[in-house]
């Protein structure tokens, strides 16, 4: 019984809604993706991620491989939802590079529920060194390059802490070779992340990362994966196929993890 309501709870998780967007708000300009701030059909606000931007769906994926993730591992993330760009959004919109982005964006994209009133962590701040850790193991899990104390993508919302902006993790995929030799990666840039030093529990955080993730999780979570964003140019694989590498990706580097947590324990001393 136990078992099942877990798997229930876990399934619902992992389920994600589908909006569509009504209304282009203003651009958020912030890094080479150029996100946006946008009101959907359900009356909410959301930062919108376009396909059509920097490194287009590879960077969309990242977000929802790793926003799924950081959801499983307990951690506050915005809702991730699929937002659906109908093909005559933003015909009107004056700026010529962000009607441009519109446009190559049509279809679905991603949005994070807007979290109005929230400001940037303060690296100053201290916070539970288990939450810490648990936020480190993750970004060296996925290799997320972009934690630091420049760029936390970090809010604080309601008292708490929000884990955002995943887009530049799983950099493997972006020239896709060598797989199995990337899941065994200790993530060099785990030096740089914002609450390494404060992550004096990343044991812990791996037993329990260990715990809560599995085989069957990570092939729920790949198969969310939507179909028309896994036909690549710069690949000659099936958009199944390219879904059994990042399956294999995550299930052998949650099998390897020690590799990862040494370097970040490593890098902490």
């Amino acid at each position: 019984m136990v078992k099942d309501k877990l798997k229930s709870y876990f399934c619902s998780m992992l389920d994600l809604r589908t909006v569509t967007v009504m209304r282009y708000i203003l651009p958020l300009r912030e890094g080479g993706s150029l996100p946006a701030l946008a009101e959907a059909d359900d009356d909410f606000k959301y930062v919108l991620k376009f396909r059509g931007a920097g490194h287009g769906v590879k960077m969309l994926i990242s977000e929802l491989l790793g926003g799924k993730i950081t959801e499983i591992l307990g951690l506050k993330i915005p809702e991730l939802v699929f937002a659906n760009l109908d093909v005559d959004f933003g015909r009107t919109e004056a700026d010529e590079e962000i009607q441009d982005l519109l446009k190559n964006s049509e279809g679905l994209n991603l949005g994070l529920h807007y979290l109005s009133g929230s400001i940037t962590y303060d690296p100053n701040v201290k916070i539970d060194s288990f939450l810490a850790s648990k936020i480190v193991w993750l970004d060296a899990f996925i290799t997320n390059i972009d934690r630091t104390f420049k760029n936390t993508n970090l809010l604080m919302w309601n008292k708490e802490l929000w884990v955002i902006d995943n887009g530049a993790s799983f950099y493997f995929h972006h020239s896709w070779q060598n797989f199995d030799t990337a899941a065994k990666t200790p993530f060099k840039y785990v030096k740089d992340h914002v609450l390494l030093p404060q992550a004096s529990m990343l044991d812990e955080a791996d037993r329990f990362a260990k715990g809560v993730l599995n085989n069957d999780t990570f092939r729920e979570i790949v198969n969310l994966i939507p179909e028309d964003w896994l036909h690549w140019n710069d690949a000659d694989e099936t958009p199944d196929e390219i879904r059994e590498i990042y399956f294999n990706f995550l299930k052998t580097r949650l099998e390897n993890s020690e590799i990862f947590l040494n370097e970040a324990k490593n890098a902490r001393g």
